[in-house]
Order: structure tokens, then C-alpha cells, then sequence
């Protein structure tokens, strides 16, 4: 779709000379009680015209994915009032009928032994429909987890033993990326980037009978056995 996407007619007339920078791709999903049904594909951000890939009869576009809307992939289906037009400014685009925004496809958990999120997947997982099942498995347990630092291989061991288990503790390294840990905020000050670099997984998990001093024992095993007090982020 982004070869397709990127390729377009070197008419001004066919194809506007200054597109925007944020292009929404559509693609037919049929004629329905005379409604042109549109499916939203996805996003892409436009940084301009590939001169050197011009050709006599075509113009292409240097294009990249980006997650806006992200969550309505396949999902939102407008009326594409007119077939013939293809393309559409965004004031015009607006005003097409919304005619269905479908379930979203549920994602299976993997099991707690196989979760491994980068920090954007972490992102996605808490504020995706899609992932039902992750939040309801994750909600469920309490227990220790694991954050790996891709850059330099350092590790955060941490506990989870909330209300809202695992879930609510990652919840708040998706919101503000350090979770309130003292060492990561540091790097958090210094780079709002770095948390990129950060891995995440699940070490052991509890079931909501567990006592305070069973997990913590468990935290401190780990953070032992993995040194990350000596030679990661642990600070305690």
C-alpha cells in the first residue's frame, strides 16, 4: 500500500502540486444501499516530493507511517460521496458520513511467559481496544516485572501489587515513561527519548492472594539474581 500510496500522477490537474503533510488512505469497501463505503487503512506523514524518482508521467512522495487514528484501522468505514474523485482536501473530507466503526479485532494474550513489549508497543497494548485480552490478563495478577534498557543492557526490576495488578503499574510507565522510579526519571530529564530503548516482560506473577512479604521477597530475589542493583537501575 505505500508503494501504491507514494506513486502519484504528475498532472496537477489528476493530483494536487502541494499536497498535504498528513495524508488518511482509504481504500473501496463496496456500494452499499447507495452508500460508496471507503475502509480507513491508515496514516501516513508526507515530508515531500522524491525529486530524483520523478518520471514524465508520475510524481513520488517521500511517505511514512505514523499511528494517527490508529485505534480505527479497518475499523471506520465513511460514504466516499463521489467514486470518481479519489482524493479529497481535509475540509471536503470531513464532511463524509460516518457509516460504521466495527468492533475492533480482539488481540489473544500470549501468556504471561511471552509478553515482551518495546515502550511504543507498551503504549499501543494500554490504550488500544484491540487488546482487551492483555488488559483483563494483566489486571488479574500482581507480580514482578522487567524493564531492559536496549541501548546499554541495564535493568529495572520492579513489583506490581496494586489494585489494578500489572496493568495499572505499566499503565503509568505508558503515561509518563519512568513510573515515578527515581533512576529512569533521571534519564527521562536528561532524554525524553530514551525511553524508547526500553524493553518490557514479566518475571513471575501472584494471584491476588499473595502476601505483601511474598512479593517483595520475590522482587528482591530478582533484582540479586539479575545485579541490577550493582549494575543497573535499581537504586534500592
Amino acid at each position: 500500500m505505500l508503494t501504491y500510496t507514494r506513486d502519484q500522477d504528475a498532472d496537477p490537474r489528476v493530483f494536487p502540486v502541494n499536497p498535504p503533510k498528513i495524508w488518511l488512505v482509504f481504500m473501496a469497501d463496496g456500494t452499499h444501499d447507495g452508500a460508496h463505503r471507503a475502509r480507513f487503512y491508515g496514516a501516513y506523514e508526507n515530508s515531500g516530493e522524491a525529486l530524483d524518482e520523478r518520471t514524465e508521467t508520475n510524481r513520488r512522495f517521500d511517505l511514512s507511517a505514523m499511528p494517527l487514528l490508529e485505534a480505527l484501522q479497518n475499523r471506520l468505514v465513511v460514504d466516499w460521496t463521489t467514486p470518481i474523485r479519489w482524493h479529497r482536501r481535509g475540509v471536503l473530507a470531513a464532511e463524509f458520513r460516518v457509516l460504521e466503526i466495527a468492533d475492533p479485532q480482539v488481540i489473544p494474550f500470549p501468556g504471561f511467559d511471552n509478553v515482551r513489549l518495546t515502550y511504543s508497543e507498551l503504549r499501543r497494548m494500554i490504550d488500544d481496544p484491540h487488546y482487551s485480552r492483555w488488559h483483563s490478563a494483566l489486571s488479574a495478577v500482581k507480580g514482578i516485572y522487567l524493564i531492559a534498557d536496549s541501548s546499554n543492557g541495564m535493568q529495572y526490576v520492579g513489583k506490581a501489587d496494586g489494585a489494578q495488578g500489572i496493568f495499572g503499574r505499566w499503565k503509568a510507565y505508558a503515561g509518563d515513561g519512568h513510573g515515578g522510579n527515581v533512576a529512569l526519571k533521571d534519564l527521562d530529564n536528561l532524554d525524553l527519548t530514551h525511553r524508547e530503548h526500553f524493553v518490557f516482560s514479566i518475571l513471575r506473577v501472584f494471584g491476588p492472594e499473595a502476601t505483601q512479604k511474598q512479593i517483595l521477597n520475590a522482587e528482591a530475589h530478582f533484582k540479586d539474581a539479575l545485579l541490577s542493583r550493582d549494575y543497573g537501575y535499581n537504586e534500592n
